[in-house]
């Protein structure tokens, strides 16, 4: 009887510290959960943080960046408006350069040419069956006519251009047919180059000069005749 009472004493203490055992490994275990849910808070709460920096900072970029399209949008319609104006000055320009330089000068120069000057058109427009073009300054007499093309800076495609005009001048005014037709450009400024492309070409070439209009054709010019 005393072995048995001492194997249930046994059983019974080996129990207990079982249970002991059993207690302390759920304590470690809850400190452990515990531990882990306040890892995950701290992480929940570092990351929240950062995305709403983030958040903040790609807010104040989208402000910046509209900010600056806005700045640019207005310094666009600023330079579009300054560039109208500058054209409009240069139109007004042109043709203040036609009416009171190119068209008085024009009767002298010819007429020291040989050519009779009785009359003098400005702004000629055309349209004849689909076509059409414009001479800025038209000399003519009973024999001769001449398309003067003016530009406030010459370049050699207004050479060319003038060139396609003169040879469609006689189809589009036909009433000029037995009138001998020659061409002059103008310019507030004629490059050296363009101006001798012109002559070759065979037109007269008018260029501004101090405060008067002179012609850079020498005495040995000839005319091309259309």
């Amino acid at each position: 009887m005393a072995n048995a009472a001492d194997d249930v004493w046994r059983l019974l203490g080996e129990l207990a510290e079982s249970q002991k055992e059993t207690e302390r490994r759920l304590q470690e275990t809850d400190r452990l959960l515990r531990e882990q849910a306040q890892t995950t808070e701290y992480l929940l709460r570092e990351q929240a943080q950062t995305t709403e920096q983030r958040f903040q900072a790609t807010e104040r970029l989208l402000r910046e960046q509209a900010q600056a399209t806005e700045q640019r949008s207005r310094q666009t319609d600023q330079q579009i408006r300054q560039v109208g104006q500058q054209l409009g000055q240069l139109g007004n320009r042109l043709g203040e350069f036609v009416e009171w330089q190119v068209r008085p000068a024009a009767v002298r120069l010819f007429q020291e040419r040989g050519i009779a000057v009785h009359e003098l058109s400005t702004g000629v427009s055309i349209q004849r069956d689909g076509e059409g073009m414009e001479i800025d300054l038209l000399v003519t007499n009973t024999t001769e006519a001449v398309a003067v093309e003016v530009k406030s800076k010459l370049a050699q495609a207004d050479v060319d251009e003038h060139l396609e005009r003169l040879a469609k001048f006689k189809r589009l005014m036909p009433r000029y047919q037995d009138v001998e037709v020659m061409g002059a450009v103008a310019g507030i400024v004629v490059p050296t180059d363009v101006a001798r492309y012109a002559y070759r070409q065979g037109l007269f070439v008018l260029a501004q000069s101090g405060d008067s209009i002179v012609t850079l054709n020498d005495a040995a010019f000839q005319p091309r005749a259309w």
